[in-house]
């Protein structure tokens, strides 16, 4: 039993966020997200230029990274009118990340909302286990769908 929990939480980290490799470019990766998000109903809140922000700043050597906000009043709704729930706040809007490795290649990165909805139980798992859950996945697919 304490070698599954040990185990549990050591694996947890690398479970929460989910990394899919893109087929296409930083640029091309965020405008094929923007047209899935846009097409599944949800609000496109932002995108940030995390890179150009922290050079800004004086960070130097930062690859391309974009974060994409997003959220889905009908979703958000439930998570925000229920007292127990309201704390999953802090998870809004959606984020998700695009940005390029040393290797070149384009990541996506997501939080893995099934497994984060499974965690905190009632509304936040309906909803995040559920239709976000879902919703993340399409967006994930587009990118290699062909256009």
């Amino acid at each position: 039993m304490l070698l599954a929990v040990v185990v549990g939480i050591m694996a947890a980290p690398g479970m929460m966020i989910r990394e899919t490799v893109s087929p296409l470019g930083v640029d091309d990766t965020v405008a094929r997200l923007q047209d899935t998000i846009k097409a599944a109903g949800w609000s496109l809140q932002s995108i940030e230029r995390l890179d150009e922000k922290l050079q800004e700043k004086g960070q130097t050597g930062i690859r391309p990274t974009r974060l994409i906000n997003i959220c889905r009043a009908d979703y958000a709704g439930p998570i925000l009118r229920d007292d127990h729930a309201h704390k999953a706040s802090v998870l809004m809007p959606c984020t998700i990340a695009v940005y390029q490795k040393e290797d070149g290649r384009t990541y996506v990165a997501t939080m893995n909302a099934g497994l984060m909805g499974r965690l905190f139980g009632g509304v936040i798992a309906e909803i995040m286990g559920g239709p976000v859950a879902r919703d993340q996945d399409g967006f994930l697919a587009a990118l290699t769908a062909k256009p």
